[in-house]
C-alpha cells in the first residue's frame, strides 16, 4: 500500500482520537518535537526501519524524542505503530498530524529568511502584513541564511516569494547563456 496513504490514515486517527481526548494541543507539541528530532537526527530513521532493534528498545526511542513526559495518548499510538510494524511511518504520520492541527485551529505558517539579522520592527510588519483579518493565527519565524547573498525570501503556507540577490543573480546569468546560445 502506498505509505502517503498509511500516514494519512493513521495521522487522521490519531488527530481525532487526540480531539476526543481534548489533548490534541498537547500532542500538537510532541508531534513537533518528532518532527525535528527526524529533521535533526537522519539516523533515528534508520534506527526505526533497523529489523534488529526489539519492540521495547524502539518503543523507548519514539517516547525519547516525544519530549520529556509524552502523554497517554502518544504513548497508545506510538504502541499502535510498533504493534502494526509502521514504525517507518512516524515522521510523515507527524507532518500530517501537525498539518491537520494547523487546518483545524487555522493557523497558518510563515517565514522570512534573510542574509542578515533584521529587527523586531521589520518581522511586526510582516507578520502585520501577512495577517488576513480574519481569526487565523499566523506561526512565524525568521531564519538567517547568508548563501542568499541579500534580499529575502518570504514562505507563506504553501507559496514562496523568492527576492533574494542570489537567485536574482542565477535567472540573469541563465538569460545570457540562453541568449548566446541563440546567437551561436
Amino acid at each position: 500500500m502506498n505509505s502517503g496513504i498509511i500516514s494519512m490514515r493513521y495521522a487522521r486517527a490519531l488527530f481525532e482520537f487526540a480531539l476526543d481526548k481534548k489533548s490534541e494541543d498537547v500532542v500538537f507539541n510532541e508531534m513537533k518535537s518528532v518532527s525535528l528530532a527526524f529533521s535533526k537526527t537522519k539516523k533515528l530513521r534508520v534506527a526505526l526501519d533497523n529489523p534488529v532493534l526489539d519492540f521495547k528498545t524502539k518503543f523507548d526511542l519514539m517516547k525519547s524524542i516525544a519530549g520529556n513526559n509524552p502523554s497517554d495518548v502518544y504513548i497508545r499510538f506510538i504502541q499502535l505503530l510498533l504493534h502494526q510494524r509502521r514504525e517507518n511511518h512516524l515522521q510523515t504520520i507527524s507532518l500530517i498530524y501537525l498539518d491537520l492541527y494547523r487546518k483545524h485551529k487555522n493557523i497558518r505558517l510563515g517565514k522570512l529568511v534573510t542574509a542578515y539579522p533584521v529587527n523586531d520592527e521589520v518581522i511586526s510588519k510582516m507578520k502585520n502584513f501577512l495577517s488576513t483579518g480574519k481569526s487565523d493565527i499566523l506561526e512565524f519565524e525568521s531564519v538567517i541564511d547568508p548563501d542568499i547573498d541579500g534580499g529575502f525570501i518570504l514562505y507563506i503556507d504553501t507559496f514562496r516569494l523568492d527576492a533574494s540577490v542570489a537567485t536574482q543573480l542565477r535567472n540573469i546569468k541563465r538569460q545570457l547563456i540562453n541568449k548566446n546560445n541563440k546567437g551561436v
